[in-house]
């Protein structure tokens, strides 16, 4: 039986459990992830979107795009990206870094390396993909 993982926003308004069956998970470096996270690079995990569940806060959430089709979920009080409804809204792309317990799965390649930041270099091994696979 796979257990349950804890993650949380910064300021711990917004905390959901996920199970830890993660089907996919990547580095992406795509402009709107990188302006999503202020970061290099998104690293997220794919499952299921019923394999997660807000567990406090669900007042606390700012929708961004289309709540009924792709949109990212934050915390409204402090703005962490905590995940990402894709595929049409059956599938969650979870921010690794809000995570507070450990997933089994680990990053398999880098995406959208062709837009990636130029300041920013890829320095492991991972398979590198122009776009998304």
């Amino acid at each position: 039986m796979n257990s349950l993982l804890a993650g949380r926003c910064l300021c711990g308004a917004v905390q959901y459990a996920v199970k830890d069956e993660f089907v996919y998970a990547l580095n992406c470096h795509c402009s709107n992830c990188r302006r999503a996270t202020g970061s290099a690079f998104k690293p997220f995990a794919g499952i299921e979107r019923n394999k997660l569940g807000i567990t406090q806060g669900q007042d606390d959430l700012l929708i961004f795009g289309d709540e009924n089709a792709a949109h990212d979920v934050h915390c409204k009080i402090c703005g962490s990206l905590l995940f990402s409804v894709v595929r049409e809204g059956e599938f969650a792309h979870v921010t690794l870094g809000t995570l507070s317990d450990t997933p089994t799965i680990r990053p398999t390649a880098h995406i959208f390396v062709g837009s990636k930041a130029p300041w920013y270099s890829i320095t492991d091994e991972l398979p590198q993909h122009d776009e998304f696979g």
